[in-house]
């Protein structure tokens, strides 16, 4: 999955990036995986108070990927060059397969992670392009995966990780309306029940 994760052909996945112990970003993660812990998914990614927007962005975007790559290592041998030449969710959406390779999560430049270094000032366009790369990955998987994810016994693990993703997007704007059309049906279905 070059886009995203590097060469296409490699079987191997590894975590994304490791928010170091002992910094803000890793107190922040902390605070995030135990406010997850509360089952309230749209509590959850409220910004905590008196916190950085960029920080909290940044700390749960490397969250999102190191888990959408996890998910995406148990389905990678059914997605390979001949299964799924294209990237595509359904018929009506293509993507395409990036060339090159370009980790901006472990460019401390675009994601500092010692306290004190600001980010750089394009930084929410820089969070959105990969939170919208990551969005689809998820529609993919939905779209052309879907049965392989539910034979390993991995839908509930997919849903509760899209469905976090999506509350996240959603509470600050993150992703354009028009991207998420893919899922749209699905969203508003995993949603629905938290609006009430």
């Amino acid at each position: 999955m070059s886009f995203l994760f590097g060469s296409r052909s490699s079987k191997t996945f590894k975590p994304k990036k490791n928010i170091p112990e002992g910094t803000h970003q890793y107190e922040l993660m902390k605070h995030a995986a135990a406010t997850l812990g509360s089952g309230n998914l749209r509590l959850a990614v409220m910004l905590p108070e008196g916190e950085d927007l960029n920080e909290w962005v940044a700390v749960n975007s490397v969250d999102f990927f190191n888990q959408i790559n996890m998910l995406y290592g148990t389905i990678t041998e059914f997605c390979t060059e001949d299964s799924c030449p294209i990237m595509s969710a359904g018929p009506k959406y293509e993507y395409h397969w990036a060339d090159g390779h370009t980790d901006q999560l472990d460019d401390e430049t675009l994601f500092p992670s010692k306290i004190g270094v600001p980010f750089p000032k394009n930084f929410q366009s820089i969070a959105k392009t990969i939170l919208k790369r990551l969005f689809r990955v998820y529609a993919h998987i939905y779209h052309q995966h879907f049965s392989e994810v539910v034979q390993l016994g991995e839908e509930a693990h997919l849903n509760t990780s899209f469905k976090h993703f999506i509350f996240f997007v959603q509470e600050f704007s993150l992703i354009e309306r028009r991207e998420l059309a893919p899922l749209q049906e699905l969203i508003d279905k995993l949603t629905a029940k938290e609006q009430r």
